[in-house]
């Protein structure tokens, strides 16, 4: 009987994780974001975003994830949005996190309800990106 426990709760846990893959797909608009750590390597990461005030915002779930500790030490990204690749400086905003929480909450729907259980909003930041040249890459 312990066994058929443990692999039920394996099961849900894989059910879960791959629920957290297709909602992170999911809803509103998923951009490319290029970040780079200090020797100059690009790393690729997929998030959301929102518009707020004229301006695109992204999320850092956690300000402490590795995409965003390389955004924080080098501000300047590469963004792949609509299949237009753009160049931005990325600036923390924590004063509107809570607005681009729930614009998030408002564009992606039971995803980010459905991801909300695995982050805790404390560690959340909201990000707003500034246009910027390729020169300043």
């Amino acid at each position: 009987m312990p066994v058929r426990v443990l692999l039920l709760f394996l099961l849900l846990v894989a059910a879960f994780l791959g629920a957290i893959s297709i909602a992170s797909e999911t809803g509103g608009e998923v951009v490319k974001v290029t970040t780079r750590d200090a020797d100059g390597r690009e790393y690729e990461t997929s998030l959301w975003i929102v518009e707020h005030g004229g301006s695109p915002y992204l999320r850092a779930g956690d300000k402490d994830s590795a995409w965003c500790q390389r955004l924080m030490a080098r501000p300047v990204i590469k963004m792949l949005r609509h299949d237009i690749l753009g160049h931005y400086r990325a600036v923390p905003d924590p004063k509107l996190t809570l607005e681009i929480e729930e614009l998030m909450a408002r564009d992606y729907g039971w995803a980010d309800s459905l991801i909300a259980v695995i982050r805790d909003p404390s560690k959340s930041v909201a990000i707003r990106l500034e246009r910027v040249t390729e020169r300043e890459y």
